[in-house]
């Protein structure tokens, strides 16, 4: 009754003659109304949402600080080990963490995360620690009910909890997921593997379809140089029989930084790859390698090749410095009028030291001005070749 007094007047006055009104009038009114609406609706849910996450908030904080007492009290400062008994045979008061609060689903999640973020933040015996409650307490399982679920983003937060938590998922599982379309599961997935893997932790590189992009090449790169008592294969497996020209390229860093000179065979053969970045980072390899057997090979081809090929050959002869290619290079310096062949020609005479020093200084006194600032820019200690 209230609404009508305030209300009726309103729309009487204004809608009664409603179908009178000429057209635009009326689609006037409609859109208004729809607006109003709309407004209002969108405002309500942007004020919901604030409220849930503020609740959510709240109630998060709460819990966490429960959780930290109880994992503080048990864990951290478990009284076996602080007494010198090793982790494992530790006894591991679990009763506080089956009280009936963990029975919502919410609090078991909170309590994953805890973990987590307590195993990232401690090592040595109370990782151990943390690891055996969350087996005991078969958080486990939950994380791996998360990889069955046909969200990828759920995906993703299973696999992340099972890496951090250093639980063992089966190839048949993991694998799949290492080729997903999802980038982000993709990458997640790859490191997952080499992490938890115990027979072959480079598995997947066998079956890899999908390229390997800069930023998931440089996160295994991190994760495969620092994980401890990774069994490191020789890559010139891959190198020779991948199809895949990312996992070809990724294995030829890896080759640089474990120093496999076992792989140089496999290596020179692609330099005659019809791809001439794989080519590129073929002798970039080679030259880190100090690889200098392929020296006249690499000067025999070096017209034939694209300019980046040709960069790379010329720093692969500074970086070998046997002193066999100084005229090569200095012809090079003198003859090309491209600014980053005549950089990295003066580059690679200069890095042969003592050997090329009095050529060096004989180019500079009859260098053109424009040639003379490259070389005694290349001769900078502090630019990294």
């Amino acid at each position: 009754m209230l609404l009508d007094s305030l209300f009726g007047p309103f729309f009487r006055k204004y809608f009664y003659y409603y179908d009178s009104y000429p057209i635009v009038i009326q689609i006037a009114i409609l859109l208004t109304g729809v607006a109003i609406t709309t407004t209002f609706i969108a405002y309500s849910s942007i004020l919901t949402r604030r409220a849930n996450g503020y609740l959510k908030d709240v109630r998060s904080k709460k819990i966490n600080q429960f959780l930290d007492n109880l994992i503080t009290d048990h864990i951290i400062f478990n009284e076996d080990v602080m007494n010198g008994i090793s982790p494992q045979e530790a006894i591991l008061d679990i009763t506080p963490f089956t009280k009936p609060v963990f029975k919502q689903k919410w609090v078991k999640q909170a309590l994953i995360d805890r973990l987590i973020y307590f195993s990232q933040s401690f090592s040595g015996d109370r990782n151990v620690l943390f690891r055996r409650l969350f087996m005991e307490l078969e958080l486990e399982k939950l994380s791996f009910k998360k990889l069955k679920s046909i969200s990828n983003s759920t995906k993703i937060v299973g696999l992340v909890e099972l890496t951090s938590m250093g639980i063992a998922v089966a190839d048949v599982i993991i694998l799949p997921l290492t080729n997903s379309k999802n980038r982000k599961l993709r990458s997640e997935a790859r490191i997952a593997y080499i992490k938890l893997s115990k027979n072959d932790p480079f598995k997947f590189f066998d079956d890899a379809t999908e390229p390997l992009l800069l930023w998931d090449q440089l996160e295994l790169y991190k994760i495969i140089t620092t994980t401890e008592g990774l069994t490191i294969p020789n890559f010139a497996r891959w190198i020779t029989y991948s199809p895949n020209k990312s996992i070809v390229s990724f294995c030829l860093k890896l080759v640089i930084h474990y120093n496999q000179h076992e792989a140089i065979p496999a290596i020179v053969k692609l330099l005659s790859t019809k791809d001439h970045y794989v080519r590129a980072d073929a002798i970039n390899c080679l030259g880190k390698l100090k690889a200098d057997s392929v020296e006249e090979h690499l000067v025999s081809i070096y017209n034939n090749q694209p300019l980046r090929c040709q960069l790379e050959i010329l720093k692969a002869l500074g970086r070998f410095g046997t002193g066999r290619q100084i005229n090569f290079l200095r012809s090079e310096f003198l003859r090309s009028n491209d600014f980053d062949i005549k950089k990295n020609a003066a580059r690679s005479l200069i890095n042969h030291g003592m050997q090329t020093k009095e050529i060096v200084q004989q180019l500079i006194d009859t260098a053109s001005p424009d040639n003379a600032i490259i070389l005694k820019h290349c001769m900078n200690p502090l630019i990294k070749y």
